[in-house]
């Protein structure tokens, strides 16, 4: 198992990723090595990599326009009255202002289904007052990332529905009869693991003050012009452009949630930008190009990590993983669910996608589940939980690559240190434990 090409490579992404190596190009180099190690030349899974790398091209998309957006909304100046604002509410009140922002990112999955889109809007302008407060940024990466887990996983609405969906109709499909509320009911459990990883974080683990890091210039690892603007405190009375902006914002939500696009909101809302002259038309080349540099990392990793997937998907290694588990779980509940979460652990971590990691995990095992007489609760729950494992920590999910789009817009906090380190033990550890209490209880 050690020797799979699937656990050599997200091995390799992991060590790489460590020694800060910028994750672009740890997750090309595990790419290439899980295809080498199955049998493939340099070439073929280079070419395996880029053919998958459409799989992920609109929401690569969405995540620029998104960028864009966030922007234009910087420089309207809605974003300093907010600052302004929050500092007089949330003054020496940190643990309500993380709290908070965990409320605000799960009604981002469910109330008002627009994902990561409100982090590059609402966290870079609030820098300056999470320095003054000497708030840790890795308590923020962890409120932010429970709030974009923890709905999907519990809720079934909005990205909820659709994930709870995916595991009711693939377990379906592959011999398993179960109805949505019974998935809604397993998954209870993950939920409950979430909230153990949230409240250790915040109360315990990073509840001290943290001296804002100065040795780190602004700017210096994201090279965005906006920045600098965004995170110094203004005195900016309310104007009829920020009026506009409000129903800018407020006409992108719309157009999303009618269409279930968001390119088409994102569109919607930076035409309104431009046509009440929130932001004037020859400001366009600097918009796209701040904007791009907001968000077009995070759009690159998408692409490659859709790439390194199609690599792991072709090579087998997959199915040979699958079956050497097997060979050593038996019949034992206890024993399949450990493996079936070690696996999901290590695909869902490896391609940074928990929705896309539900088709794999339950075609491979359901059969077995079936086999050793597991309940449709219990194996729910397993499903689930196996697939949520890695999308917290996993340098290439949008769980993470957003709270870090947004928290390193100065250039003062890192993807991996700050963000998927702590994610990765907050909420990894407690759901495989969570998980195989499931087992047992139900």
């Amino acid at each position: 198992m050690l020797f799979n090409a699937v656990v050599v490579s997200v091995i390799v992404m992991i060590v790489i990723s460590l020694l800060r190596v910028n994750v672009i190009f740890a997750l090309i180099a595990a790419a290439l090595t899980a295809g080498v190690m199955s049998g493939m030349s340099l070439e073929e899974a280079t070419k395996l990599m880029v053919l998958g790398m459409g799989g992920q091209s609109e929401t690569s998309l969405s995540y620029i326009l998104l960028g864009i957006f966030a922007v234009m909304i910087g420089l309207s100046g809605i974003t300093s009255v907010l600052v302004n604002r929050m500092l007089k509410v949330f003054s020496g009140k940190k643990l309500v202002l993380v709290f908070s922002l965990a409320i605000i990112a799960s009604f981002s999955q469910n109330v008002v289904p627009v994902h990561i889109a409100f982090i590059p809007i609402l966290i870079p302008p609030l820098l300056i007052l999470f320095d003054q407060l000497k708030l840790d940024r890795r308590a923020v990466a962890t409120a932010l990332t429970f709030g974009l887990k923890f709905p999907y996983i519990t809720i079934p609405v909005g990205f909820g529905l659709i994930f709870q969906g995916i595991i009711q109709e693939e377990m379906v499909t592959n011999g398993i009869d179960i109805t949505l509320k019974q998935v809604t009911i397993s998954m209870i459990w993950p939920g409950m693991a979430m909230i153990v990883g949230l409240l250790v974080a915040l109360l315990i683990t990073y509840r001290k003050d943290r001296e804002p890091d100065e040795s780190v210039e602004q700017g210096e690892i994201l090279d965005i012009d906006i920045a600098e603007g965004i995170t110094e405190p203004k005195d900016v009375k309310w104007r009829i452009q920020h009026t506009f902006t409000v129903l800018a914002i407020l006409t992108a939500l719309v157009i999303q949630i009618v269409t279930d696009s968001l390119i088409l909101g994102a569109l919607g809302g930076i035409v309104i930008m431009f046509l009440f002259r929130v932001v004037k038309i020859y400001e366009g080349e600097r918009v796209v190009h701040e904007g791009i540099g907001m968000m077009g990392m995070i759009a690159f990793v998408m692409l490659i990590a859709s790439g390194y997937a199609n690599v792991l998907t072709e090579s087998g290694a997959i199915d040979e993983l699958v079956q050497t588990t097997l060979q050593i779980t038996g019949e034992s509940h206890l024993s399949v669910a450990f493996f079936l979460l070690v696996v999901g652990l290590v695909i869902t971590i490896g391609i940074g996608t928990s929705f896309g990691t539900i088709p794999i995990l339950a075609a491979l095992y359901a059969p077995v589940l079936i086999a050793v007489g597991m309940s449709p609760l219990a194996s729910a729950a397993l499903i689930g939980t196996a697939a949520a494992l890695g999308d917290a920590g996993s340098p290439a999910s949008d769980s993470t690559l957003g709270p870090t789009s947004g928290l390193n817009a100065d250039g003062r906090h890192h993807h991996i240190w700050d963000t998927c380190v702590p994610t990765f033990l907050h909420y990894n550890i407690p759901l495989f434990i969570f998980g195989l209490i499931a087992v047992i209880v139900l």
